[in-house]
C-alpha cells in the first residue's frame, strides 16, 4: 500500500506531544487518538495547526509555577 493509500491518525501521549500512527493498527502503549485521521500531509497539517508550543505538558506546568 502506497502512502497515498495509507490512512493515519493524529495521536497525543500525556505530555501532549503529537505524532501520526496507523489508522488500521492498535496505539503504542502512552497514547491516544486526537480524533484526526486522513493522508500523512493532513495528519502532519494538523499536528502544525494544533501543536504550536512544543515543549512538554510537565515542562511548561513547571515553568507557569
Amino acid at each position: 500500500m502506497s502512502s497515498e493509500q495509507t490512512s493515519y491518525r493524529v495521536v497525543l501521549n500525556e505530555e501532549e506531544q503529537y505524532s501520526i500512527w496507523w489508522a488500521d493498527r492498535a496505539l503504542p502503549a502512552g497514547w491516544q487518538a486526537e480524533g484526526t485521521e486522513g493522508t500523512r500531509e493532513e495528519c502532519l497539517a494538523r499536528i502544525a495547526q494544533v501543536w504550536t508550543d512544543m515543549r512538554p505538558l510537565s515542562l511548561r506546568e513547571r515553568l507557569a509555577a
